[in-house]
């Protein structure tokens, strides 16, 4: 008999916790569904909504002012997104602001991103149509980022290939590199044009003493000497 006085007050502590619990979780939810404050809605249509679900975050400036509070499929090539957003920002967002679907990093959840529209424009009103602009797809990048992967990987293969041909000598370039027989022949064309132009010296020094061109290199060098001389 004397435990049930203990049970009683273990029994009230979990039951106070309980309805703590749940009073905290409702006022996380409603706060996060804006059920505590003031708001307006906003609406748009996209072609693609790119995975957005209800109650997403609308998103303004970088913050989370709103949530998504229904999404609807008008056509099969339209579906109408219905925004719920904190009365606060309204006098922020002016007429010609547009929606955009993004994302919460690269990987994260899908939001909707308002921007504030043309400065000095009159403010949006409750209900109004926001213009939509195309999201990013990310299945495009990854097929872009596949295909320049792809084009890579033929790259290197190609050049794995051409070095390859370089090594063994194949080609004119690998001759170039690795045939000792045509290296050999580029050694002697260039001793071979050293030697032309050391004996074409030796023969205009020849020259310059030689009886019958001596008269003609003095009178050349006169004329050189009076032009000299004018200056």
């Amino acid at each position: 008999m004397k435990k049930e006085p203990g049970k009683k007050i273990t029994l009230g502590i979990f039951v106070i916790a309980g309805i703590l619990l749940f009073i905290s979780s409702i006022y996380f939810v409603g706060q996060k569904q804006h059920m505590f404050s003031t708001t307006f809605r906003l609406r748009s249509s996209f072609k693609d909504v790119s995975g957005l679900q209800v109650g997403n975050n609308v998103r303004f400036s970088g913050i989370n002012f709103g949530t998504i509070e229904s999404i609807t499929l008008i056509t099969d090539t339209s579906a109408r997104v219905d925004m719920m957003l904190d009365e606060g920002v309204r006098k922020f967002i002016h007429k010609g602001a547009t929606a955009t679907i993004g994302s919460e990093g690269l990987m994260g959840n899908k939001i909707v991103v308002v921007t504030p529209g043309p400065p000095g424009g009159k403010e949006v009103q409750n209900n109004d149509v926001l213009e939509s602009s195309a999201p990013i797809n990310m299945d495009d990048i990854f097929k872009k980022l596949k295909v320049t992967a792809d084009n890579a990987a033929s790259i290197t293969t190609n050049l794995s290939d051409i070095m390859d041909n370089i090594h063994s000598g194949k080609g004119t370039v690998g001759k170039l590199f690795m045939d000792t027989s045509f290296a050999d022949n580029m050694n002697q064309t260039l001793v071979n044009l050293r030697q032309g132009t050391g004996g074409f010296k030796q023969n205009m020094d020849a020259a310059k003493h030689s009886f019958l061109l001596r008269g003609f290199l003095k009178d050349k060098k006169k004329d050189k000497n009076k032009d000299k001389d004018k200056e």
